[in-house]
């Protein structure tokens, strides 16, 4: 019975493996929604999007530091969007917009800005919170991938 249970854990764990990977289509589709549909009132110049952006440069002691700012953060998250939906590049791409999103929670519970900019009940903060979450579970599941990399390329460390 204990052999049996061993032999077929491989095939079990690989299976999951396949399962865990199959769902982050719709995590690498949910993200690339979540930060394209953002970028039309970025790219746009769209009120809102400006008074936030003004609100941090001014906060970071960058006064008219707002336009390069926002389309920096406009073209990192388009980068992170078209980067997560390729296979081959999801895993970057999810480490990505993790880092991304975590800017925007950092900037979003420090900064003057709050957690509720647009009076909405906090949508935009939520929204980067589970983009967030999202994003780490990508880089959950492609894990060995990860570590694998590392060692390739911090052998010292990561061997």
């Amino acid at each position: 019975m204990t052999q049996t249970l061993a032999t077929t854990a491989p095939i079990a764990t690989g299976r999951a493996d396949q399962i865990l990977k199959l769902l982050t289509w719709p995590a690498a589709l949910w993200i690339a929604y979540e930060l394209l549909w953002y970028e039309q009132f970025k790219l746009t110049g769209d009120e809102g999007s400006v008074a936030l952006f003004t609100i941090l440069s001014d906060w970071l002691s960058t006064p008219g530091g707002e336009k390069p700012f926002r389309l920096l953060v406009a073209s990192m998250e388009i980068a992170a969007s078209i980067l997560v939906v390729i296979p081959r590049t999801r895993l970057f791409g999810a480490i990505f917009t993790a880092g991304i999103m975590g800017g925007a929670i950092f900037f979003h519970t420090v900064s003057p800005l709050g957690i509720d900019p647009y009076n909405d009940g906090g949508k935009l903060f939520k929204e980067a919170c589970f983009t967030f979450v999202v994003a780490l579970f990508i880089v959950a599941v492609y894990r060995r991938e990860l570590r694998a990399l590392l060692a390739r390329v911090l052998p010292g460390i990561f061997a």
